[in-house]
């Protein structure tokens, strides 16, 4: 009889209508759940090499090993170097998860008290600024908005006969700090 055929095509679009009204609801909860998640969030559960481009045109390649508040911190494997990062310099990110693997947060210390660590530390370090510019030597002091550098070779301790000058470099213009792998 007809009539089958008939409830049978009915059941077959009531399903249609069903599966589509489901599909648009995962996908709007989909859009709803990733404008709830932060950069810093995704960069804090990424493991894995990320490709991170910085003003002044420089591509770093290497792992997060940290993430805070306003900065990520990178090993970079193939400079036996680990970079220090504003996030307010960072102008992209490839390689990076759409899922989070670790349950890992952003530390809550924000850019000023990573760079005091390494004042403390009296690391010999590479400040590039947002121009590209490159200076080399000892984070002396670091200021609210502000460090100052005493620049000397990479290659020599921090000894006043080393240092050729001082250097204050506003927070806001640092591109990234480079230091060698502990």
């Amino acid at each position: 009889m007809r009539w089958d055929a008939l409830f049978a095509d009915l059941e077959a679009r009531w399903d249609a209508e069903g599966r589509a009204e489901r599909d648009a609801e995962v996908a709007d909860r989909t859009r709803r759940e990733h404008a709830s998640i932060e950069l810093l969030t995704r960069l804090a559960g990424h493991q894995g090499e990320v490709r991170v481009r910085v003003a002044a045109g420089v591509v770093l390649e290497g792992l997060v090993l940290d993430v805070g508040k306003d900065w990520v911190l990178l090993e970079i494997p193939l400079r036996r170097r680990q970079a220090l990062i504003p996030m307010s310099a960072v102008r992209a990110i490839e390689g990076l998860g759409r899922r989070s693997v670790s349950a890992r947060t952003a530390r809550r210390f924000g850019w000023g008290y990573a760079v005091r660590a390494l004042a403390r530390d009296r690391a010999v370090v590479q400040i590039t600024d947002l121009d590209g510019t490159v200076v080399t030597g000892t984070i002396d002091i670091v200021g609210a908005d502000y460090l100052e550098l005493a620049a000397h070779p990479v290659d020599e301790a921090r000894r006043s006969a080393a240092v050729r000058t001082t250097v204050v470099i506003p927070s806001v213009a640092v591109a990234l700090i480079e230091a060698p792998l502990s």
